[in-house]
């Protein structure tokens, strides 16, 4: 037998091994060493090349319905394996990093100081800087933090964990700091020239982060990040809501867009880059 991957999560697994069936492959899941993971066994070595292609679509788009409908087709329903529950302190700790929870973190504080001293007096601190504030440099990537609802900063904080976590096991730490600084200054200047110094949020961020994991996946899968397709049309789709304002929702709608075009950019070198050392 060969080793193929490792997989952190063992639904997305067996739904692989299961279509790796349908196609008359027989793939084998075993624990790994680490225990958010799981690895996957090919008994047949010959098959490697057509396991690993098959693997590269897997990786960009796991939730496919065709992976799915192996697993009805195959008839599995029990694995051997227990699932553990994936919404805990320990699993979201394991499957992230100190930068991805530090940030977090930080949000999580700044609303709650939000909510006891209220919006302007923290915004007073934390805002971007108007005319006579650019020396206060602090300010350039504090108004990410901001978050002004609940529902705001639980759907940012998702996301970011969700993608943030992603780049800083993958790339390291240095990268994911790499793109969070550099969007949040680009995303809240973009911001500023049509709303002054008047929002926050740490969306700017993660639209660069769609981005950015979303072109990676596509030009070099084997860096092991990568998004659903349906995220990028839904961030595409969100920036027309915005733009047409069709649910009168407050959207920094410029932050959004300039957040993905930093992202696309900041891929597309990193990757040309790498493809030419190589």
């Amino acid at each position: 037998m060969i080793h193929v991957t490792s997989i952190s999560n063992p639904r997305l697994a067996q739904a692989f091994i299961d279509y790796m069936a349908t196609q008359g492959i027989h793939l084998i899941m075993q624990p790994a060493n680490e225990p958010s993971l799981v690895e996957l066994w090919l008994e047949d070595d010959s098959q490697l090349s057509l396991v690993e292609k098959e693997f590269n679509h897997f990786s960009r788009d796991p939730l496919n319905e065709r992976y799915q409908a192996a697993s009805w087709q195959t008839g599995k329903s029990v694995s051997p394996f227990q699932y553990r529950n994936n919404l805990n302190w320990g699993t979201l700790k394991s499957q992230s990093g100190p930068l991805t929870i530090s940030v977090a973190a930080l949000c999580i504080l700044v609303y709650l100081w939000i909510q006891i001293a209220g919006i302007p007096d923290v915004m007073n601190w934390l805002a971007w800087p108007a005319s006579n504030q650019y020396l206060e440099v602090w300010r350039w990537v504090s108004h990410a933090l901001l978050h002004f609802s609940l529902t705001h900063i639980l759907f940012n904080l998702t996301l970011w964990w969700y993608l943030g976590s992603q780049v800083e096991r993958k790339m390291g730490a240095g990268k994911l700091f790499e793109i969070t600084i550099v969007s949040a200054v680009f995303s809240g200047w973009s911001q500023s020239l049509f709303s002054g110094s008047h929002f926050g949020g740490l969306s700017g961020v993660i639209f660069a982060l769609i981005g950015y994991i979303w072109l990676t996946g596509e030009l070099s899968p084997k860096r092991g990040i990568g998004v659903p397709r349906g995220l990028i049309a839904f961030s595409v789709i969100w920036l027309l809501v915005g733009y047409f304002e069709l649910f009168s929702l407050n959207i920094g709608n410029a932050a959004h867009a300039s957040g993905l075009i930093i992202g696309l950019l900041m891929g597309l070198w990193d990757n040309l880059r790498k493809q030419k050392n190589q």
